[in-house]
């Protein structure tokens, strides 16, 4: 398939068994022209990765043709028993600045690797900590990230999910209006909607096709928070391309299948198989 919409990609936390450079060159090899680069322990730790290694990577991408986004849902890069911990709606101030260090590195990952978006989302409401702290705590973290993402030339795309503070895009949209950043934007999981949302993942992507900026591809069934092989689930996804198609969208689009990750090869080509028996558009550039 050919065309000047959507690159197709594929997320690096579903290749937790490979070296990073062997999943670039792997996802190439397959045909993708995009990559989710999620920072963790084993794929550029964010506070050990070194310039020079930075440099190395981003001449890696050019060569390979790969436009990039830094997604930050690493699950224990922060606290090796506390998963996706400290976050920024932590009582303990000491704890939401960890989290909002790391996200900073991440934009900074982002503009040296030569991309432009860093995705993140709330975390979850430690139970010790009431709604409005928690919501005042969010709004400032998120306020002081795209500050200092603004400099970097690098917009922040935030993905409501499931199970978390900020889970519903009525929620986003109220955390959009209480923030005064022209580089915030949405990143939309389309296997998250039937999660959350009383409209299809189609209606999603049409109602916030304004501040539409990062997109996530996976199935789902029976309003399930798991992340399935495309096909595997209910969603319809010939709704889903025309709908992208349609807004015009132009973005990454990168499959999250980190659960598939004892068989990374196998997981990235299936689903980019599927991609060409589903999304039978040319608004896709694989």
């Amino acid at each position: 398939m050919s065309g000047s919409g959507l690159r197709l990609g594929y997320n690096t936390n579903g290749f937790a068994h490979h070296r990073l450079d062997d999943a670039l060159h792997i996802l190439a090899e397959l045909g993708y022209r995009a990559v989710a680069l999620t920072p963790d322990v084993h794929h550029l730790p964010p506070f050990e990765t070194t310039a020079a290694e930075l440099r190395s990577y981003r001449q890696l991408l050019e060569r390979l043709d790969l436009s990039m986004v830094v997604e930050t849902g690493a699950r224990y890069v922060l606290d090796a028993r506390r998963k996706h911990r400290p976050n920024l709606l932590e009582g303990d101030a000491a704890g939401r600045a960890r989290r909002l260090e790391f996200l900073v590195r991440c934009a900074e990952f982002t503009a040296e690797l030569g991309g432009s978006t860093v995705s993140i989302w709330s975390g979850a409401r430690p139970q010790e900590i009431s709604t409005k702290d928690a919501w005042n705590f969010l709004v400032e973290g998120v306020e002081q990230l795209c500050g200092r993402a603004a400099p970097l030339g690098v917009r922040v795309a935030f993905e409501p999910e499931p199970g978390m503070f900020v889970e519903t895009l009525e929620e986003w949209e109220a955390l959009r209006g209480a923030i005064d950043a022209p580089n915030l934007s949405l990143t939309l999981d389309v296997g998250h909607v039937p999660c959350t949302e009383r409209i299809t993942p189609a209606e999603a992507i049409r109602l916030h096709a304004e501040e539409l900026l990062n997109v996530h591809l996976d199935d789902c069934r029976g309003g399930v928070h798991e992340h399935l092989q495309i096909g595997e689930g209910e969603l319809d996804w010939g709704e889903i391309t025309r709908a992208l198609e349609g807004v015009g969208f132009a973005g990454i689009a990168a499959f999250e299948l980190s659960r598939h990750s004892h068989a990374a090869p196998e997981a990235a080509r299936e689903a980019l198989l599927r991609f060409s028996r589903y999304f039978n558009s040319s608004a896709a550039t694989i």
